[in-house]
């Protein structure tokens, strides 16, 4: 009897010896921040961000009437209604009619000429190496079948398509990883309020979540509208510490830093900025010690804009030097792309997006699994921007220059290429003063067009 005791405690023991073993991390940011982020989303460096859905319809944002950036924010049409901005209300009443809900923009959401492999394919030639779809926006129309959400989602309404289901299965199948993005408020939603928050959280918010890994188990969870609440409040600690040790994808998810109204810049895998707006610079920028990442829009807004004119979309050379200026700083950048309510990426986007994908196809080398250049000794030059990787430095010039390149204090520096051109770069490393001499080249003979990279073979400084 004695030795049966023995070994039901010894196995009890050993049981919670798993559990704890299994239970790698705890419900609060101390122990949560200790996770390291999976390799693979900061060896990724680019991505495309996708706004899609019921305010893909109106499509509408006063563009030129307004100079704050949120104003301009197509995405945000409901919100503007409910709020009584003027021109919001003005625009709905003369096109819709004052009787006209949003809730009735659902069944012109039709997405139909939507085709996941088609868009899949646009990011995979674009050079983007993760893709990051809106489930469900601060409107609360979910672009699956939620259980939460039982007659509010694209599948009910509108297109009846599980959006999250065909694009994520198209995505992996080009190649690339694939997220989702989440708001953890609503709008209109009843229980989103100060006296029913915790039912909300329990029975809505973390539920929904947690169907959304289970299902379609997304890499990347970029959460959003965690403004009104602390993370307390929205038990985030408790549903990251799910995530990281008991969901499908614990071992390669990331997640970002909006988790409460005081995590920016203060936790989660990486941290976040959008059109440069950031709450806290600390650990963000040239000197940053974390993974961050700056997400934008082509042009003003995030979702579909069609007011947006030539005047508003940044140049395929713009976005070009922001991935330059983003990696080589240390962070990844997130492109927004609107398809509009038919499921149609607009052409001019698609052009930037090939752009971009022809530059990456040269020069990749200088942007993927690369490092940060962080030395004082760097020419503090905005025409230059550095990047290092396997024992190489890369100079990524964004604007062609005859003057020589002059890198002082280095110890050793090899043979110097130019991605992309074959012929030989006149180069000397002596006494500690690196130099390298543009070759003269014509039009024609530029290996990429908009920015070049001279790849520096053996490099120590």
């Amino acid at each position: 009897m004695k030795k049966n005791k023995s070994s039901i405690l010894t196995s009890i023991i050993l049981f919670i010896f798993v559990l704890n073993l299994s239970a790698q991390y705890q419900s609060n940011w101390q122990s949560l921040d200790e996770r390291e982020i999976p390799s693979w989303w900061e060896d990724a460096k680019f991505g495309i961000f996708i706004h899609w859905g019921l305010y893909s319809v109106p499509a509408y944002a006063p563009v030129n009437e307004v100079e704050g950036i949120y104003e301009k924010y197509a995405e945000h049409y409901y919100n503007r209604l409910l709020t009584g901005n003027k021109f919001f209300e003005d625009f709905h009443t003369k096109h819709y009619g004052k009787n006209f809900k949003y809730a009735d923009f659902a069944p012109m959401f039709k997405a139909k000429y939507f085709n996941p492999a088609d868009w899949a394919e646009l990011f995979k030639e674009a050079g983007a190496k993760y893709v990051v779809l809106t489930s469900k926006h601060h409107d609360g129309f979910c672009l699956w079948p939620s259980t939460q959400t039982p007659h509010w989602n694209s599948v009910v309404m509108g297109p009846h398509v599980d959006i999250i289901d065909t694009l994520s299965q198209a995505v992996r199948d080009a190649g690339m990883h694939f997220g989702l993005y989440y708001s953890l408020l609503e709008w209109a939603h009843p229980l989103y309020s100060q006296p029913t928050i915790e039912k909300w959280v329990d029975t809505h918010m973390i539920p929904q979540m947690k169907e959304l890994v289970n299902n379609y188990k997304p890499e990347i969870i970029f959460s959003d509208g965690e403004w009104d609440y602390d993370s307390k409040t929205l038990k985030s600690e408790e549903f990251l510490a799910w995530l990281y040790n008991d969901s499908p994808v614990k071992k390669t998810v990331v997640v970002n830093d909006r988790w409460g109204k005081e995590t920016r810049s203060k936790h989660g895998d990486y941290y976040t900025t959008e059109y440069d707006l950031v709450h806290n610079q600390e650990g963000i920028g040239d000197k940053a010690d974390h993974p961050w990442e700056e997400s934008r829009g082509i042009g003003t807004s995030y979702g579909y804009s069609q007011f947006e004119t030539t005047t508003h979309y940044l140049s395929s050379k713009q976005l070009i030097d922001i991935l330059i200026d983003k990696v080589s700083n240390g962070g990844n950048f997130l492109l927004n792309v609107g398809p509009d309510a038919n499921g149609l990426i607009p052409v001019i986007m698609q052009e930037r997006l090939l752009d971009m994908g022809k530059w990456l196809k040269i020069n990749g080398e200088a942007i993927y699994l690369s490092n940060a250049w962080r030395s004082k000794f760097k020419p503090k030059k905005e025409n230059l921007a550095f990047t290092q990787k396997d024992g190489n430095l890369y100079i990524i010039v964004k604007k062609w220059q005859k003057d020589a390149i002059v890198l002082s204090n280095i110890k050793n520096a090899g043979n110097v290429e130019l991605l992309g051109y074959n012929g030989s770069i006149n180069s000397t490393c002596q006494n500690g003063i690196l130099t390298i001499i543009p070759p003269i080249l014509t039009i024609d003979e530029m290996p990429s067009i908009h920015a070049w990279v001279f790849k520096v073979n053996g490099f120590n400084e």
